[in-house]
């Protein structure tokens, strides 16, 4: 299957979810369902090294980017008052 069949089917799928936003779904694409899993997964306290085996990267620090600072992030939490 060619990378272009690939888009159009993942595009097409995201405009059929219900109450998806139609500029979202524009924007949908395999890159960005990787992207989101492994987000997703690692924002649940999925280790990293399974994320890595999951999206099959060579190096941990691949997998790494996608530990990234939110904006309702702070060090501070981990504080004690």
């Amino acid at each position: 299957m060619k990378e272009m069949q690939v888009n159009r089917i993942v595009k097409a799928a995201a405009k059929r979810v219900p109450g998806l936003e139609e500029t979202v779904a524009e924007n949908v694409s395999p890159h960005w369902l990787r992207h989101a899993h492994a987000s997703h997964a690692m924002d649940r306290g999925a280790p990293v090294h399974l994320v890595k085996e999951t999206l099959g990267h060579a190096k941990i620090a691949t997998t790494e980017r996608y530990l990234h600072a939110r904006p309702t992030d702070s060090s501070s939490l981990y504080l004690d008052s």
